[in-house]
């Protein structure tokens, strides 16, 4: 009867071991946890962006009303002259409604437009408040509002938003 010989062959391993899956579910998972970081970042950038430029086009919306208001011999309506950032209580004429405008003085016209101008502040940004002051026939028109939206209520507009909200100035002459 013929022999058999057996020899003992070692097999090689293949595929992946335990420690080598571990090791990249960490790096997966480290790689995640960036990119989770980069969207709040990105999310919130975009947020100070869209703030800022409602800011901006509500400054030149305030810009477009003084514009409106002015007379024929280039001057703006008084009530435009020391606005607060008080919104106060609502004009009793609604000078858009059923075409009032024909029948609303030019004091009664801008002091709807000056509440609803801020009272769209109030509504689109936090804590949004805005003032126009005029200094000859320099008008400086600021929006203001809480950026960071921790409850500031400064009104300096000194840059620091532990104090004072995020302020954006605009110059114009009439």
């Amino acid at each position: 009867m013929p022999r058999i010989i057996r020899t003992h062959q070692s097999y090689k391993s293949s595929g992946f071991t335990l420690l080598e899956v571990m090791v990249a579910m960490v790096i997966f998972s480290v790689g995640m946890l960036g990119l989770a970081g980069i969207q709040g970042i990105a999310l919130q950038n975009n947020t100070t962006a869209y703030m800022r430029t409602i800011a901006m086009q509500q400054s030149y919306n305030m810009a477009d009303l003084l514009r409106a208001n002015t007379t024929f011999e280039g001057t703006v309506d008084s009530a435009f002259d020391g606005i607060t950032t008080t919104i106060g209580s609502a004009p009793s004429t609604n000078c858009i409604a059923d075409n009032q405008t024909t029948n609303c003085s030019t004091s009664e016209l801008a002091d709807f437009d000056i509440y609803h101008w801020k009272e769209r502040l109030e509504d689109q940004l936090p804590s949004g408040r805005g003032t126009v002051t005029r200094t000859g026939n320099i008008y400086e028109i600021i929006i203001m509002w809480d950026e960071d939206r921790t409850g500031v209520t400064g009104e300096g507009c000194s840059g620091d938003s532990t104090t004072d909200l995020k302020c954006y100035k605009l110059e114009m002459q009439v």
